[in-house]
């Protein structure tokens, strides 16, 4: 691209700032100008293009032939109730894209905006005809979150368009059992889509400065990406609840905690406010190395020890002085999965789905007050530590059946991730836990207590 730009009129130099030396009487081309230059470079790569396509059109293809198959990504956060509420699917959505879509789309967008005008070689006509590096930074910044708003709008759009047509507006069951209406439902969608913004454009900002610090270099591009999967691989590991936390990557997780009553929202807070502070501080740092540059010196494409000095170190500043707030605000320690915590998650998430259960079969109503559930875990057989994430926790929840004066047990495996999203596997009795159908609505549902998706609350005392 080496479109330039027609200069502003003289009257008024110096009003805007950021003029370089020996330019006095014209001013810079003002940034709304540059910004639709740098959109229109934007939308006219290929790559760009194929995104919106994809990102629009995609998820309503993906969740409208996914819910046609029997057979569900029970595997994943949601996917077991893509055939109960057109809902499920965007969630589904989701949790996918903040593994993998979102990070590419920062990568292809944030991460190339600087780096392509190393590759054509642009960078002497753009800055004699705009005249200000801040400027150009600005506008840079802006088209590319301008443009990955749009990405992540379509993706939003697109995914529960795909649901809805896929299945009616129908209850979600949340993650503690409970169930949401439609409208509620589609309110705490829309919210979780929002709060993932603020991981996505942490992403972004890393894209910025990998773009700036390295140059044409293909580092700078995937860099987005590579940060995407090293906080990923965090998160599988056993870290402290503060380090877990501290991560901008865990954002992508907590949304999560709005699908409880009462909501988890400590955890969801703490991940969006890491997000936009790295977001701040990578892009301040992308910008000052941009400022920095030697644009004179053509050999110099951002490349360098100084430019990876100032990039790296400062972040892993951050990161060691968000762990130390998070550590002293919270009181949090260990990895936040505790025995007390699961057995109280496992009996909340069983006394909301029972009378699900009992209604979907036709039975006598029954509330959750009623059965006076309680959960008894054990981790390991009761040898060792009795905390901490596994897929050895063993779990037997005991209710009160109403009607009978009697106890009813059931025994559920429990696999407990270190982010506290658990899945609990009936084991018995089957006719209470195991795999069996339900005719709801004229269509074949498992039974609800086979398996089932919670959470717990990492930061939380109880």
């Amino acid at each position: 691209m080496t479109t330039t730009l027609t200069d502003a009129p003289a009257a008024g130099a110096g009003a805007g700032g950021g003029l370089e030396p020996g330019t006095a009487g014209r001013r810079p081309v003002p940034v709304v100008r540059i910004l639709r230059m740098e959109l229109v470079k934007q939308f006219s790569a290929w790559r760009v293009r194929l995104l919106v396509l994809l990102c629009w059109l995609g998820p309503v293809l993906l969740v409208f032939v996914i819910d046609q198959q029997s057979t569900l990504p029970s595997d994943t956060l949601f996917g077991r109730w893509m055939h109960a509420t057109g809902w499920a699917g965007s969630l589904v959505v989701l949790g996918v894209a903040g593994t993998w879509a979102l990070p590419l789309v920062t990568s292809v967008v944030a991460g190339d905006v600087f780096a392509s005008e190393d590759r054509l070689g642009t960078w002497r006509h753009l800055i004699i005809a705009v005249r200000s590096h801040r400027r150009i930074f600005a506008a840079k910044a802006i088209a590319s979150v301008t443009v990955i708003g749009l990405l992540v709008a379509g993706l939003a759009v697109s995914s529960v368009l795909g649901g809805l047509l896929a299945e009616p507006n129908q209850p979600l069951v949340g993650l503690d059992g409970h169930l949401l209406t439609g409208g509620d439902a589609a309110g705490k969608v829309l919210l979780a889509w929002v709060c993932v913004l603020a991981p996505t454009l942490a992403l972004a900002a890393i894209g910025l400065l990998g773009s700036v610090a390295l140059g044409r270099s293909p580092m700078g591009l995937l860099l987005p990406v590579m940060a995407a999967l090293g906080m990923q691989t965090a998160q599988m590991l056993p870290l402290p609840v503060p380090v877990r936390l501290a991560l901008p990557g865990y954002a992508f997780i907590s949304w999560n905690g709005l699908f409880t009553d009462p909501q988890q929202l400590g955890p969801l807070l703490i991940g969006i406010g890491v997000s936009l502070m790295w977001a701040v501080v990578a892009t301040a740092l992308a910008c000052l190395l941009f400022l920095r540059r030697d644009f004179t010196n053509v050999n110099n494409d951002g490349a360098g020890r100084r430019a990876l000095t100032l990039g790296a170190l400062p972040l892993a500043g951050v990161l060691a002085a968000t762990v130390g707030v998070v550590a002293v605000g919270t009181g949090a320690g260990g990895s936040g999965i505790t025995q007390a915590k699961v057995q109280r998650s496992v009996a909340t998430v069983f006394s909301h789905l029972y009378p699900f259960q009992q209604a979907q079969m036709r039975q006598p109503a029954v509330t959750a007050a009623r059965l006076q559930t309680t959960a008894a875990c054990d981790k390991s057989e009761g040898l060792g530590a009795q905390a901490g994430p596994g897929n050895d926790w063993r779990c037997t929840v005991s209710w009160n059946v109403p009607g009978y004066n009697v106890t009813a047990q059931a025994v559920y495996q429990v696999d407990v991730t270190p982010t506290g999203r658990y899945i609990a596997d009936g084991d018995g009795p089957v006719q209470v836990n195991g795999y069996f159908l339900i005719i709801n609505a004229g269509k074949p549902t498992p039974n609800p207590l086979w398996q089932f998706d919670g959470n717990v609350d990492l930061i939380s005392g109880h």
